[in-house]
């Protein structure tokens, strides 16, 4: 018996392929999600230097006058009161308006007002490229941005304006941070419903295509098991069939021609006994010549490549000619097939000239070989007893497994074996193989 392999389990490899497909559905969403979430931030951050922008030309460089950039304690106030009115809403929770010299002009905390840092690169090309916002987190470890710790993240965004005279001076908006990230995570909430349920949808609809493919990967494995069980059953047989023939045949037949020399040299024969042996032996050792090519045959049929078909099934033929059977060969277009469709069509040929030489007690057999429309084609028909087709089955089982191999090989190359018997009419086997 053949050692099979661990079966293939339908259910197994459905779940590791759902498996997998989950793995990748899992890592798209976590994917789509930081997509979505950046792109939520990022447009949440051109919304806030869009906002600080319109702040700064439409509020804040209308109300700039000397008396707001002196200090004046009253224009301060109605510079207040206005940043408070239409600037400082939602998230937006703190302004300042710098001089060129890193002064804080104005400040919606007070104690800004009035006190100088130095302004970092940034900040200074913002104020030499009047118009132009620029945004990044805000560096609350700064000294200018101490009264700011307590909301502990914001999105700083600074604008250049014109003062009194032109005078270069930068505008920044400070948004809490938090309002950002909520603007990400709710592109991410808009985004994710119909993204997610599309990738699951399609995960859905793969598993009956897993599932198909699954069963048919099993069905695969069990057929090539099938087959492999078929050939080792097969070549058993051929080897006990062997055996048998040259012990019943050729190993006989020496042995008696053995013993009638052994007999002629121990005894006088006279000389017309001696010519009758010798003719005897020679016809003897012709069949037993005959007996051994035929064995040659099956055990090594011919190079089909180089000598084709026609030329393997003459030989074929000759040795069942050898048993008594009139044979008439027919192998019109059967000389330009492919070796690997010649050598199918030779091993059925030969499986079923057995067949007829140990089974049908034929007198007359037809072989006929060819290509027909695309199709390799064998037929051996034979006047021999025939048998009853039901019982077709019922012969493979108690051991006859040639024909049955022969169907699934070419079965698995796309052909297909047909038996057409009846008791006392003989035994109709066809063959066809399409060729490619």
């Amino acid at each position: 018996m053949v050692d099979e392999r661990a079966p293939v389990s339908t259910v197994g490899l459905l779940v590791r392929f759902t498996a997998a497909g989950v793995i990748v559905l899992l890592s798209l969403a976590a994917l789509i999600a930081y997509i979505a979430r950046q792109a939520g931030t990022e447009q949440a951050s051109e919304s806030a230097r869009e906002v600080t922008y319109v702040t700064a030309r439409g509020v804040v460089e209308p109300r700039l006058d000397a008396n707001v950039v002196a200090g004046q304690p009253a224009a301060l106030q109605a510079f207040d009161s206005a940043m408070r009115r239409y600037v400082l809403q939602g998230s937006l929770v703190r302004v300042k308006l710098w001089s060129a010299d890193g002064k804080i002009v104005y400040s919606d905390e007070p104690r800004l007002i009035g006190q100088t840092f130095p302004l970092d690169p940034d900040e200074t090309e913002a104020l030499r490229i009047q118009g132009s916002s620029e945004s990044e987190v805000s560096d609350l470890s700064r000294p200018e941005n101490q009264f700011e710790i307590p909301y502990k993240k914001l999105l700083e965004v600074y604008v250049g304006v014109r003062g009194p005279g032109d005078e270069p001076m930068l505008f920044e908006a400070y948004f809490q941070y938090q309002a950002v990230t909520q603007a990400g995570q709710a592109a991410w909430k808009r985004f994710a419903p119909p993204s997610l349920g599309a990738l699951l949808l399609l995960e859905l609809v793969q598993i009956p295509f897993a599932w198909s493919l699954a069963r048919r990967v099993q069905r695969q494995q069990r057929d090539r098991e099938r087959l492999l069980q078929h050939a080792v059953d097969a070549s058993d047989a051929e080897r006990r069939r062997i055996a048998g023939e040259l012990h019943d045949g050729v190993v006989q037949e020496l042995t008696g021609l053995n013993y009638a020399l052994d007999a002629m040299r121990l005894g006088k024969p006279t000389e017309g006994q001696r010519a009758e042996l010798i003719a005897d032996s020679a016809t003897r050792l012709r069949g037993s010549i005959g007996s051994l090519r035929t064995l040659l045959v099956d055990i090594y049929p011919p190079n089909l490549a180089e000598e084709g078909l026609a030329s393997a099934l003459a030989e074929l033929a000759a040795g069942l000619e050898r048993t008594g059977v009139a044979v008439r060969l027919e192998t019109e277009g059967a000389e330009d097939l492919p070796p690997a469709v010649a050598a199918l069509l030779f091993r059925a040929a030969q499986e079923i000239v057995r067949n007829v030489a140990a089974h049908s007690g034929a007198q007359e057999v037809l072989i006929q070989a060819g290509r027909v429309s695309g199709k390799a084609t064998l037929v051996v028909d034979d006047n021999g007893r025939g048998f009853d087709e039901a019982r077709l089955d019922e012969r493979s089982s108690d051991g006859h497994l040639g024909l049955r191999s022969i169907g699934d090989l070419l079965a698995e190359s796309g052909g297909m074996l047909t038996v057409r018997a009846a008791p006392g009419q003989g035994t109709r086997v066809e063959v066809e193989v399409p060729v490619r």
